[in-house]
Order: structure tokens, then sequence, then C-alpha cells
């Protein structure tokens, strides 16, 4: 299984557009030790040829134009490009559907809450209707299906039924864990081939059970490093809302996804989904070496890999 990381930053990229932090400063300065990125998204094949997207950024265009093994070809309009995986509704994981509507013929996998959302609340489905041939298929948590003729299979698995802030948080937290809407999946690739197994999960709340299962045994692990600490966007004078209040676990702390992360035996443990105030950005920062030795990558924009 070929792994291709496209982006690697969360909402708004890196440097965002309108912010002016110490890190965005940085990165337009060019400095060294700061790599700009673009939206979190990631593209996984079999065989190098048939590829399948893990969210659709708001750049997928410009990051599929950065590999070559992404253009299209042999024919006119012919894409590797086959299907696109969705975690969520987030707009920064869902707008690209609207970048990838020419004339494209391509199944978009999607919990039901997501899919009705693309045609209710941002009707990304009736907008693209008349431009593309889009199959919406539903995932349902614990219930896997193949790829590629059976070449790779997906399990998508509960994370969390917040749904996305365009609609607003109407949680019943009562409700067990089975019975709760499925508003942000992650997803357990398994290459039959290799035997290789990939986890992509961008968007943490909690490190539940059923998380940690679906980690155990993988070789290859991408997971929600949107926040170092838990008021990291309030420290700064940004934002009134904490990590959890936006649906993550924060990198640091008693609590954080850092110290249940070293724990496990993946030989790549990487973070993806990071937001511009993070300061493990910084290749040179304290934070930074904290991840390096517990065994923690910070992914990047063009990472590569086979599982």
């Amino acid at each position: 299984m070929i792994i291709k990381l496209l982006g690697s930053a969360a909402g708004g990229g890196f440097p965002q557009w309108n912010c002016a932090c110490p890190n965005c400063i940085r990165v337009r300065s060019g400095d060294p030790f700061v790599k700009a990125r673009r939206n979190d998204s990631l593209a996984i094949s079999p065989d190098g040829i048939h590829w399948v997207l893990l969210n659709a950024s708001p750049d997928i265009c410009i990051q599929l134009e950065a590999h070559a093994c992404l253009h299209p070809g042999p024919s006119l309009r012919d894409s590797p490009i086959q299907a696109v995986l969705l975690t969520d509704s987030e707009l920064d994981h869902t707008t690209g559907l609207l970048q990838l509507r020419q004339g494209a013929s391509i199944k978009v996998y999607a919990p039901r809450p997501v899919l009705f959302a693309l045609e209710e609340d941002f009707p990304v489905r009736r907008i693209v209707e008349p431009f593309a041939s889009y199959q919406w298929v539903e995932t349902i948590p614990e219930e896997s299906f193949p790829l590629f003729g059976g070449q790779l299979t997906v399990c998508p698995f509960f994370l969390s039924d917040k749904p996305p802030r365009f609609i607003g948080d109407k949680r019943s937290p009562q409700q067990e864990h089975q019975e709760r809407e499925a508003w942000v999946i992650g997803y357990r690739i398994t290459d039959h081939a290799t035997g290789g197994v990939a986890v992509y999960a961008p968007g943490i709340e909690t490190w539940s059970q059923t998380l940690e299962r679906h980690l155990e045994d993988a070789d290859c692990l991408f997971l929600d490093g949107t926040f170092w600490q838990g008021d990291e966007l309030r420290s700064l004078g940004i934002s009134e809302r904490d990590a959890s209040d936006m649906g993550h676990l924060p990198v640091a702390g008693a609590n954080g996804s850092s110290k249940q992360l070293a724990r496990l035996s993946a030989r790549h443990k990487i973070y993806i989904h990071i937001n511009n105030t993070n300061p493990m950005l910084i290749e040179a920062s304290p934070e930074r070496r904290v991840l390096t030795a517990l065994g923690i990558e910070v992914g990047f924009d063009g990472m590569e890999m086979e599982v």
C-alpha cells in the first residue's frame, strides 16, 4: 500500500490567510525551520495506479498536480482517482468535492449524517449533480468494505457524534456509542497483498476504546494533531473555544494523545491536521523534541511511505 500525505494542516492551511500568529509570521518570512502546509488530505493506492483520497480539501487540485502519479491519463479525461473516503462533513474535508466535479465519475463514501448534511445543510450533492456522476455510498461503522476489487479492505469506525459548526451541536450525551450518530469517523485500511495496515483519524474528540482497538497492530497511524494544548486559541486571544469545544483531543497534557500514542507499536505514528497555532510546527521547538523522544512524527506535505 502506497501512502501519500497531500496536506497536513487543519482548516485554513498554514499560513492561514488572515492569521498573524507567531507561527504564521515565521513561515511567511521563509524561516527554514517552518514548512508551509495545505489542508489535510491523504492518497492511498494498492498498486500506484488506482488511488483513493481520504478527504477532499479545498486545495485538492493543487495537491493532485504536485504528484505525477495522480495526474490524468492515458485517455483525455481519465483520472487515477476512483474514490473519496470522507471522515466528516467539515468544510476543509468536503469542499474539494466541488473542485473534482468536471465530468468525474467517483465513488464518495461517508457515514449517513455526513451524506445528509451534503444534501441539505451544505448541498454539495445537488450542486455537483449536473456536472459529475458521483456515486454516494453510506459507510457504517464496523462494517468493512472492499476497494479496487478487494486489494484493499476499509473498516470505518466511530469517533464522535459532534456535528460540524455550520449545523450546530445537537447531541444526546446520554446515548451509548452504538446508538449515537457517526458524524466523525476514522478508517482502518488493510492491504491484502502486504498485510500492511494504515489508520486515518484526523478528528479525535476522545481517546476511546474503539479508537484504541483499531490502532492496535497497525503499521502506520495518521492521527489528529490539531492543537498542542486545550486552551491554545484562548491563550493567544484568538477564540474563547478550546480544543474539546472543537472536537479535538490536544497533543500534550495529562490526558493528551501523545502519551497514548507513544504506547503503541506502530512503525509510523504521525500527527496530521495541525492547526497553524500549534508550536510543534516549528522543527527546532521544545514541543517537537518531546515528540521525537516519544517516537512520534509530525507529518508534512509530500510525505510518502509504503506498508
